[in-house]
């Protein structure tokens, strides 16, 4: 018995001393709180953080209203109505790291939550830097005509700016080394961005009662590398589309002559946000920007008879010519432009398997694959170029378009065929992107060979995974490979920093067996997969003249996930042909000294 009573005062002391402590935190003034009551901590929780929450805002808005924090956009001002819905944001991504007092157990549950005021301070500063950030995104992306990219960027920024309580004063240094205050600089940007594109109409053409317009995409007179689009079909705003190499398609009905095209550009992009907790919350809680530059009129009268090379794709046909210019020609290229020629048929009239001898049994399934990639069309008839590689007639390349049933957006791709020795189509893959083409072609440091040899595994990389091409995948990694995958994760709280919720890059490394089984697992989750190659860098190895080190800038898009870092590949060549990677790793951003993982680092 006196042990019992000793107990029930010392649990009596310890709740005492809980509720001191409460009290003075209510009483200090340095923090702020919520408190709950619920039949599960799980409902007392959420009372003690709505509570919580409505605190912050309180502190938040009188910062707001003590400060000159407007902005007009289209006449109207709503800088402070747009930052009081995005405040629930910051309640989002902090109050998961405040510090919880269980008062009382289930099922009776009630809570206590806390932060200190001075920590609020501490998350509009990442804020900051993520504005920032994205501010020069943008603007590395408008320098090399990736519009998509640019766009994506400045509305982001603009967007986190109208949910930061000191956005109208913000600022930052640009490339110029001039400073520009965001919250005008930003949508001058962005306006200015339109202002600047163009558009064309190369060639038309009539099947399954649509007509299908193929259009050149130009920024400041230079064709764009991204653009993503909707167009007014008459009835609706067509699905989501993406461009490639300055190409892109309109489909009307064929009883649709309209001499105009009404199209707008896509900048909000909040399907891309979705890996970003915080920055899709934002785009929730506030009311799009209403950009009335975006909407343009396209004129579907084809003026003259330009050629898709002349008007849409200077940048990757010059590049070809001078990349590509001492590899062997093909003489007699009839047999390969007739297998072409039957193949666009076949797809024209959806009789696929009716051109199964023009393939190998591989190529044929390949061939299969690429059809199931998504609702395929053909996207206008530039011309074709034959390389002759070894015993391998390479052909570039055919323009098609894909859709898919359950998204809504499309691409365009350049797909190109290998034919055999015995001029059977043995493979067929997605050309890479102009910009990464140029990287590998213009090098000095190469060899044509060499340079054909990296573009080929780059290609097939890319496609395997655009097909889900699990077996490829798994039959070019080294069983002993180190494979290094990353993921974007919210940084766990320390006791250094308990507040902090930034993002950081959690580290997995992998056995091939459990790379792979995860891939299985990420191609039956989606229903689409592209990956888009720019920025790459190649070095052969010091010790092993066969072993070389690929880095390039991937961005990864696929139905319900997408992000955009660094990949590092280092790959044996074999003089047979066949390559084995031997060690795959990914980061989201180069070091802090520009640098990203690479052969000195294995």
């Amino acid at each position: 018995m006196k042990r019992f009573l000793l107990l029930l005062s010392f649990l009596m002391f310890i709740k005492l001393a809980f509720c001191q402590s409460i009290e003075d935190i209510k009483g200090s003034g340095l923090y702020l709180w919520g408190e709950g009551n619920g039949s599960t901590l799980k409902s007392a929780d959420a009372e003690a953080l709505a509570m919580l929450i409505n605190q912050i805002e309180v502190q938040v808005e009188s910062s707001v209203s003590s400060g000159s924090n407007e902005v007009t956009l289209d006449g109207k001002s709503e800088y402070q109505e747009s930052f009081k819905a995005a405040i629930e944001t910051y309640s989002s991504a902090t109050l998961k790291n405040t510090e919880r007092i269980v008062m009382t157990n289930e099922p009776d549950a009630s809570i206590f939550r806390y932060i200190l005021r001075s920590e609020i301070d501490k998350v509009f500063k990442e804020r900051e830097s993520r504005i920032k950030e994205f501010a020069e995104e943008g603007q590395k992306s408008l320098d090399i005509y990736k519009i998509a990219d640019a766009l994506r960027y400045y509305y982001w920024a603009f967007s986190l700016l109208r949910s930061h309580p000191n956005g109208m004063s913000l600022s930052w240094i640009d490339k110029t080394g001039a400073e520009r205050l965001l919250s005008t600089w930003l949508p001058v940007q962005i306006n200015d961005i339109f202002s600047k594109l163009t558009f064309k109409v190369l060639e038309s053409s009539v099947s399954e009662n649509l007509t299908t317009y193929l259009v050149s995409f130009n920024y400041d007179n230079n064709p764009a590398r991204s653009f993503d689009y909707a167009y007014w079909d008459g009835s609706d705003w067509s699905n989501i589309n993406s461009i490639k190499n300055g190409l892109g398609s309109i489909e009307l009905a064929a009883k649709n002559q309209s001499k105009e095209i009404k199209l707008k550009a896509e900048y909000i992009f909040e399907g891309e946000a979705s890996v970003d907790r915080e920055l899709q919350n934002v785009l929730q809680k506030i009311e799009p920007i209403p950009f009335r530059g975006s909407y343009f009129v396209v004129s579907t009268e084809i003026k003259k008879p330009d050629t898709i090379a002349q008007v849409a794709l200077p940048i990757i046909e010059n590049t070809l010519n001078k990349g590509f210019a001492k590899l062997g020609s093909v003489e007699n290229t009839t047999v390969y432009e007739k297998a072409i020629a039957q193949l666009k048929n076949a797809i024209i009239s959806k009789d696929y398997a009716t051109v199964k001898d023009l393939f190998t049994e591989e190529g044929f399934d390949i061939y299969t694959k690429l059809l199931q990639y998504g609702q395929a069309r053909l996207v206008g008839d530039h011309e074709l170029r034959f390389i002759k590689f070894g015993n391998t007639v390479i052909c570039r390349s055919l323009p098609m378009k894909f859709c898919f049933v359950n998204n809504n957006k499309n691409f365009i791709e350049e797909v190109v065929f290998h034919f055999d020795e015995n001029a059977k189509i043995s493979n067929i893959v997605f050309a890479l992107d102009d910009l990464a083409l140029e990287d590998i072609t213009q090098s000095e440091n190469w060899s044509d060979d060499v340079k054909m040899v990296l573009i080929n595994f780059l290609e097939n990389y890319k496609t395997a995974f655009a097909l889900k091409r699990l077996d490829y995948i798994e039959s070019i990694f080294a069983d002993d490979a180190l494979i290094i995958v990353g993921r974007v994760v919210q940084q766990v709280s320390s006791v250094e920093n308990k507040y902090v919720n930034n993002k950081i890059v959690q580290y997995n490394r992998f056995t091939k067996e459990q790379f792979v089984k995860k891939l299985e697992m990420s191609f039956n989750s989606k229903e689409y997969i592209n990956l888009r190659f720019s920025e790459s860098d190649v070095r052969r190895s010091g010790v092993n003249d066969s072993l070389f080190g690929i880095q390039i800038k991937q961005d990864y898009f696929s139905s319900n996930y997408g992000d955009t870092g660094y990949l590092f590949l280092m790959v044996e060549f074999a003089s047979d042909g066949k390559s084995i990677i031997r060690v795959r790793t990914w980061q989201p951003n180069k070091n802090a000294d520009g640098s990203i993982y690479g052969v000195s680092d294995f």
